[in-house]
């Protein structure tokens, strides 16, 4: 079919825009503070075979697992099985899958009885179960002790919301009211996105709007293929490290070896080290997600990510290892940890070859700390606060301060919610100054946050990277300040890790300081 260009421009923008409305019907529905504040949420769309056509404006981690959440889920659900009005819900890594609190809502659109696309909601949710508050143990040893772990299950179907599937969420979870609440939300953000895409349809005919997806596929892969052909072949090699987690706890090794052959790029992640001891490992979906980023930043160019982007792109993970460690294993923080390090090693592997797209190492870890505060009638709150810290440098411009880098899109829990609808008291906000690395170009400073408990006692988990292995310079540049993370009790510091799973106590101070970014370039004899 002959396509006119300019109605596959406003297709694809019309796309983009169904699936940022999906995104603001959930910040506008949701109850937790983390979807409804933070934003720590996602919306995609994909056409009726699961190619990823169009994204909100959201988190890029969750975005580029989502071109293999619906090819994947179609290997056990068959597209003919699927009814009009049908709504699934899972988190299982298996199927294209991120970590388990990071729960889709996926409804197929449907358009004369044909499925033209798919709607897919992604919301991580607060609590999903397993050993602690939150659903981050740091000491699990599988993905069991994790969270619940929930299969493609219908959750709605046109005659309505599935009530007993509800009720057995809602059973397995600490904060069951904000549960409903959120997974309402994420169906409602389908709803919005189906509507969308009808009217697309309606307005263009079906043939011209099924046409136009496998069009922009075509269009993002002539793309990247023209932006590889543009990089010197060849071989690069880079690599960087998690804190700790390897064998006798020393750093785990991420390595990457890219290599440049005319239109198409390999990048071979099996010399990462082999699953680690403690949450950090990850699937081979968000390993793809990474290298699909920083693939989108080596081109240099603004281009339409959908699946066709993907096809010239060959992503090798190792069975066993880090990267690919198996679906039993617990893997809560790789997602926003270990990705980010696969970003790193890519970045210092071509950082002499394509310098002037590149920045310098910045916070790449989501700085998490996990309150969880109980209720009189045994239920819990909870507040997931992830912080910002610098950017790195780049060769034209000093790095941001305070910001978020890379494969994270969050936002802070404004200070007034927290102190209204938990029991802390937030005592310090500031730039952690001079945090930045030296350089031509200063990294950007990191922020500081301190946290007073004010209730009997409260649970907190930490997920903080960078704490050992501080973010690194480029072309002669320092390196920033790690992270640091405190506890004051009546007095007196206690000691705290950047991966652990705690108990408080009133009138305790817990003060994170997130890491600065590194310089770019050498500085100035003065």
């Amino acid at each position: 079919m002959k396509l006119d260009p300019f109605v596959v421009e406003v297709i694809r923008h019309g796309l983009s825009a169904a699936a940022e409305e999906m995104s603001l019907v959930m910040t506008r529905s949701a109850r937790s503070p983390l979807l409804r504040e933070a934003g720590d949420l996602s919306s995609a769309i994909t056409d009726g075979h699961g190619g990823l056509v169009g994204q909100g404006r959201d988190i890029p981690i969750h975005l580029g697992a989502m071109a293999y959440t619906i090819p994947e889920l179609l290997k056990v659900i068959p597209r003919d099985s699927l009814n009009d009005g049908d709504v699934l819900i899972y988190n299982v890594g298996a199927l294209g899958g991120n970590h388990l609190n990071d729960v889709k809502v996926v409804r197929p659109v449907f358009v004369d009885g044909e499925i033209v696309a798919f709607a897919i909601s992604l919301a991580h949710w607060p609590d999903i179960g397993g050993t602690w508050p939150g659903s981050y143990f740091a000491k699990a040893i599988d993905t069991f002790q994790e969270a619940m772990r929930i299969p493609p299950v219908l959750i709605a179907t046109a005659a309505g919301v599935n009530t007993p599937i509800v009720q057995l969420l809602k059973a397995n979870v600490r904060d069951p009211e904000s549960c409903e609440g959120d997974l309402l939300a994420q169906i409602a953000a389908t709803k919005a996105g189906e509507k969308r895409i009808v009217e697309l349809c309606r307005e263009h005919g079906k043939a011209v709007f099924t046409a136009t997806q496998s069009r922009l596929h075509d269009l993002s892969e002539i793309e990247m293929r023209e932006a590889i052909r543009d990089l010197p072949d060849g071989v690069y090699e880079g690599e960087d490290h998690l804190d700790d987690g390897s064998a006798n706890n020393a750093p785990a090794r991420i390595h990457v070896k890219i290599t440049i052959a005319g239109d198409e790029a390999t990048f071979d992640l099996s010399g990462s080290c082999d699953r680690v001891s403690n949450f950090c490992n990850t699937t081979p979906f968000m390993a793809r997600s990474a290298v699909a980023y920083a693939a989108r930043i080596m081109s240099g160019r603004d281009m339409h990510q959908n699946a066709g982007a993907l096809r010239p792109l060959t992503i090798i993970t190792r069975p066993g290892s880090i990267l690919e460690p198996g679906w039993n294993a617990s893997v809560a923080a790789g997602n926003h940890e270990t990705s980010m390090r696969i970003v790193d090693a890519i970045f210092r592997a071509m950082q002499h070859t394509i310098p002037e797209r590149l920045s310098a190492g910045g916070a790449t870890t989501a700085g998490v700390l996990f309150f969880a505060e109980p209720r009189p009638n045994g239920s819990w709150k909870m507040l997931y606060e992830v912080h910002g810290g610098g950017e790195g440098a780049r060769h034209n411009r000093a790095g941001m301060s305070a910001t978020r880098v890379h494969l994270s899109n969050t936002s802070n829990t404004p200070v007034e919610v927290i102190e209204a609808s938990y029991a802390i008291r937030l005592e310090q906000q500031a730039i952690r100054w001079n945090s930045g690395g030296a350089g031509a170009h200063r990294g950007g400073d990191g922020s500081v946050r301190t946290y007073r408990i004010l209730a009997p006692s409260m649970h907190l988990t930490t997920c903080i990277e960078r704490m050992v292995i501080a973010p690194f310079g480029m072309q002669g540049g320092e390196s920033g300040k790690a992270c640091r993370i405190s506890l004051v009790r009546q007095g007196e510091n206690v000691a705290i890790d950047g991966k652990s799973n705690l108990v408080l106590r009133q009138d305790d101070l817990v003060t994170i300081e997130m890491c600065g970014g590194g310089g770019y370039g050498a500085a100035a004899a003065e």
